[in-house]
């Protein structure tokens, strides 16, 4: 009996060790990668302290869960580099307010993020075993305002639009115009746009009162280009 609750002991604390030290790792990254290259959002840098990433990278990644670069999740996809993920989510300034639609579930630490900085995120996903993981992960560490939908990104999702900010996390050549239709006046969308396999545009669209259409071009990027349903 003593044996067994020194090995649960000592078990204990090898796992609080190990979390302790993802804990310096992200404390870090937000550090070096993230405030010093500019993002001030304060609500977003306490997402980015506080969201496991490396539970969202395929177990022989996890020790590059931290570092300044995407990373691999299978079937031709990666999980974002931390700043364009935190850089991306500043520039739709989040409130706890929002519903916000993400295309372009993936590993799911995006929608992550999105989930402790507003109300309601609405994300989609065409690779059927990226969101089922992504399910899964969402459910273990109770996300709970994060709803899924498996399908073409390119047509959104409707049903619960318009919403106050879109997230497109892969390239395409054009802004989708469901998109623009689902996006509510006031709103933004931040969405990389070009050709694939070449640097894109990062661009922030926004939607005026009166619907007019706003463009401002951030920066290059290079995005993986977004996966569409074969008919």
């Amino acid at each position: 009996m003593h044996k067994i609750l020194i090995i649960s002991y000592l078990l204990f604390l090898s796992v609080a060790a190990y979390s302790d030290e993802y804990s310096k790792r992200r404390e870090e990254m937000v550090r070096l990668q993230i405030e010093e290259r500019g993002v001030q959002d304060t609500n977003v840098l306490k997402a980015l302290r506080e969201v496991p990433r490396h539970l969202f990278v395929p177990d022989t990644l996890k020790g590059f869960a931290y570092e300044d670069r995407p990373l691999p999740i299978g079937y031709g996809q990666t999980i974002s580099q931390p700043y364009i993920v935190a850089l991306m989510t500043e520039l739709i300034k989040p409130a706890k307010i929002f519903k916000v639609l993400e295309i372009g579930t993936g590993s799911g630490y995006q929608a992550a993020i999105l989930s402790r900085l507003v109300k309601e995120v609405y994300t989609v996903e065409i690779i059927s075993k990226l969101l089922e993981t992504a399910e899964i992960k969402f459910s273990q560490l109770n996300y709970t305002n994060i709803f899924t939908l498996w399908g073409d990104g390119y047509y959104g999702w409707e049903k619960h639009s318009p919403y106050d900010a879109i997230v497109v996390t892969c390239a395409v050549e054009f802004v989708p115009p469901p998109l623009i239709k689902q996006l509510k006046a006031g709103g933004s969308m931040i969405i990389p746009v070009g050709p694939p396999f070449h640097t894109q545009e990062l661009l922030l669209i926004r939607k005026t009162k009166d619907g007019n259409i706003l463009t401002d071009v951030i920066g290059n990027v290079l995005f993986v280009s977004m996966t569409r349903e074969k008919k």
